[in-house]
């Protein structure tokens, strides 16, 4: 299996700030993973602290 998260951050951004979001982005995805069989196929839209989409995460066959 392979696993693909993709996630776009804001560039304009300051470099402290574009961390920060990304590790925030991370902790809601790796809180929510338990919810996925982590099957081929599985995925889901990606959030950031506003709840808007900022990317993906899907499990693919290698």
């Amino acid at each position: 299996m392979k696993f693909v998260l993709e996630v776009a951050v804001d560039e304009n951004a300051p470099a402290r700030e574009r961390a920060a979001e990304l590790g925030r982005i991370l902790r809601y995805w790796g809180g929510s993973l338990h919810h996925y069989p982590l099957e081929p196929g599985d995925g889901s839209a990606v959030y950031d602290s506003g709840y808007h989409e900022v990317g993906a995460w899907r499990v693919t066959a290698c």
